[in-house]
């Protein structure tokens, strides 16, 4: 339970069961509730009164902790438990109902006791017998099933007030005024010295008071200054917020210009590319067929040489110029000469030609190796670009989101 939940309880048992007013007035409704008992010890325990009389033993000698505890003191909590819910149930008269009950059951232990046993059979082997449930069991069994209307218990009161005002009736009114006297002097003492000390706790109270508004104050202006502080973090947030999305856009339009740029870049590369291949395919093709001519010509010229019996014994099978005597007729060999010094011219223009049709096909590829490098090379431009821009986004967005976050907090 609670702390505040048992307070609360506390309070209801003091004022609203009465638990309270046994501590008044010198105890006086303590002993009004001993005089019940022993009237109801008389009803019920006739013989058990008679033998308490005979020793000289009284209820408050043994039953003041029953009232003003709960039982509480010296019985396992168990029982305890048990006896303050029918407290709360059925009122006061419940603890007449349990003290009724244990005298009951121990009537027989009783009966044999003299004054200083009793006393000490109340101590230690009372609170030991209902150690045991069982024997708490059986205790709240017997008390459950005995009824005291509160009736009998008002007239019983009554008796107690009417006894108390012959006895003072009785006494010689110069005591009784004298005794009083004393009790109005206790209460008017003790009275001023709740006084005193209510008027102690009332200073006390307004310092804490003062001092605690002091710093609820202070409090209160320290939050002030920084929630001013916060709005004011907060605007130049929104400011630096507003300023990164307008560089942020600025960013996006450049970055998208920039790619427009490079996509037409890469088209007219790729258009230069493709220009330049077919260019080169074009090339191929004409060579492979210039070699192709050559070599039917070259055919063609050694079918003819060695069908000429003269130039077959220049010649040889792979075209070769052969190492022979010089006869006396070398006028026959003139033309025969002349042609082959013109189809080495014809060779060498051939291959002059293949040369530079090759040396052009090199120039070509070069130039389409510059072209795909200058293509990766924009590439590479665009792409940095694009993670610059990303990156440079994405930090300032983490830099705006942890500001704000941290002003938040």
């Amino acid at each position: 339970m609670p702390e505040e939940q048992a307070f609360s309880v506390l309070v209801k048992i003091m004022f609203d069961y009465g638990l309270r007013d046994l501590f008044k007035q010198n105890f006086e409704d303590l002993h009004c509730k001993f005089f019940q008992l022993e009237r109801l010890m008389q009803e019920y325990i006739p013989d058990l009164y008679v033998h308490f009389l005979n020793v000289g033993l009284e209820a408050h000698m043994y039953a003041s902790q029953w009232f003003l505890t709960l039982f509480t003191a010296k019985f396992p909590l168990y029982m305890v438990f048990h006896i303050i819910d029918l407290l709360l149930c059925e009122g006061i008269s419940v603890i007449f109902i349990v003290a009724l009950a244990l005298l009951k059951t121990s009537r027989d232990d009783l009966l044999q006791t003299d004054f200083e046993g009793a006393l000490k059979f109340f101590r230690v082997p009372v609170p030991k017998r209902y150690r045991s449930e069982e024997n708490a069991k059986k205790l709240m069994e017997l008390a459950c099933s005995m009824k005291i209307s509160q009736k009998k218990l008002k007239k019983h009161e009554k008796e107690y007030h009417t006894m108390r005002e012959q006895q003072e009736q009785q006494e010689a009114p110069i005591e009784r005024y004298e005794r009083e006297n004393r009790r109005l002097q206790e209460a008017n003492m003790r009275l001023e010295q709740e006084n005193d000390d209510l008027a102690h706790e009332l200073v006390s109270s307004k310092i804490a008071l003062r001092k605690d508004l002091d710093n609820a104050e202070e409090k209160a202006d320290a939050l002030n200054k920084e929630l001013l502080m916060t709005k004011q973090k907060l605007v130049d947030s929104e400011d630096e917020k507003r300023r990164l999305e307008e560089e942020s856009a600025q960013l996006k339009e450049m970055c998208r210009r920039e790619l427009d740029k490079s996509e037409s870049e890469i088209k007219k590369n790729g258009s230069i590319i493709g220009e330049y291949k077919q260019i080169c395919s074009q090339l191929s093709e004409r060579l492979e067929k210039q070699q192709t001519a050559n070599r039917g010509e070259l055919e063609k010229i050694r079918l003819k040489v060695e069908g000429c019996e003269k130039c077959s014994v220049l010649f040889s099978t792979e075209g070769r110029l052969k190492v022979a005597p010089v006869s006396a007729g070398g006028g026959a060999c003139a033309d025969p000469d002349l042609e082959k010094e013109e189809l080495q011219n014809q060779l060498r223009e051939m291959e002059l030609e293949l040369a530079q049709t090759k040396l052009q096909l090199v120039e070509a590829e070069c130039k389409i190796q510059d072209l795909e490098h200058h293509l990766g090379l924009a590439l590479s431009e665009v792409q940095a670009a694009k993670k610059t821009w990303f990156n440079r986004t994405l930090s300032s967005i983490k830099t705006v989101t942890g500001a704000q976050g941290k002003d938040t907090a």
